[in-house]
């Protein structure tokens, strides 16, 4: 297709910066549509971001004529729905992450992109962000030798926009609408990044609970996981502790040195090995998706591949469910 017209479902926060705005700003993009339910809202942001049509109804949207292409990004409970949908009426789906509930709403999607040879790709942006790809440029040119070992640790304290302001707690939370509780929207992305920098999982597994009671998803994680090149690592995630022992690290121990890297936190790369100690700093970009809004639009074009599809998205959604046994 000579430009991609995108429409987005769910034009929430994730849009407001990390996203929506990107759409434009990308050769051969342009985002022509939004939908929300709330009918206001919707015309809201179209008429903040500049958007010349919007919907308070997801149909409508897939089938306007002038989208060939579609944005799911709404809480992941109607991700499937909405990308088989669009993915049926012709048009490549990128879904946000977690790309489904469970691994086989997953599957039910990637069967759908492959029956009708539709695209479909997943937000796991951190796979063509500068910072992650220097981590993968450092490990693939050995610096720290043969990797042996991943940690990955994250200790948070309870925020307000998880506990929620009313009644009832943020979505992200709510294992209905969102699959689990913090663990599954935020390892969904470090262990998509771990696979894409050391090859597949093998096996994982781990316990899951809810110590503090404050929300019905569970609160803290353990797990080991093992990759298919002989790599093992450990996790641990706990999201009701205090400010002071906020926490967020992941670390790469390797045969001659060692890898500490951030996935949330901040922006620097320590590498440690005998020679001494190195630092690198690698801000982020305005648009956090924009380098793979990019390459997903030159591969709907034909001019290139993304890194991050429904059959790799699947693979985080599958780990998870084995560690936490849903």
């Amino acid at each position: 297709m000579d430009q991609v017209k995108w429409g987005i479902i769910g034009c929430g926060d994730v849009t407001e910066v990390k996203s929506g705005q990107a759409f434009n700003k990308v050769p051969n993009s342009v985002l022509v549509a939004v939908m929300r339910r709330d009918a206001g809202k919707a015309a809201d942001y179209a008429r903040r971001h500049n958007v010349p049509t919007w919907y308070d109804d997801a149909d409508a949207l897939i089938n306007d004529p002038n989208v060939n292409a579609v944005y799911v990004a709404t809480p992941p409970d109607s991700h499937a729905d909405y990308a088989i949908r669009a993915m049926r009426a012709g048009k490549p789906v990128y879904v946000e992450k977690p790309m489904a509930l469970n691994a086989a709403e997953c599957e039910a999607m990637n069967r759908v992109s492959r029956e009708t040879g539709v695209p479909l790709f997943v937000a796991f942006y951190r796979r063509s962000l500068p910072y992650f790809l220097t981590v993968k440029e450092l490990v693939d040119q050995r610096v720290i030798g043969d990797i042996r070992y991943v940690s990955v640790q994250l200790t948070w304290q309870p925020a307000a926009r998880e506990l929620g302001a009313g009644p009832e707690p943020n979505w992200r939370v709510t294992p209905a609408i969102s699959g689990g509780g913090l663990f599954h929207d935020l390892a969904s992305h470090q262990f998509d990044f771990l696979e894409y920098l050391l090859g597949p999982i093998k096996t994982a597994s781990g316990i899951a609970q809810n110590q503090a009671g404050l929300y019905s998803a569970d609160d803290i994680v353990v797990a080991n996981f093992a990759f298919e090149s002989g790599v093992l690592g450990t996790g641990s995630w706990c999201f009701t502790v205090n400010k002071e022992q906020r926490m967020e690290q992941t670390q790469l121990i390797g045969s001659k040195g060692k890898i500490t890297f951030s996935y949330f936190e901040n922006f620097r790369i320590k590498v440690e090995t005998e020679s001494g100690v190195d630092e690198y700093t690698v801000p982020f970009p305005e648009h956090v998706q924009q380098p793979l809004i990019e390459l997903i639009v030159r591969d709907i074009r034909g001019e290139g591949s993304s890194p991050s599809t429904g059959e790799t998205g699947a693979r985080s959604n599958w780990i998870l469910d084995q560690i936490t046994g849903h």
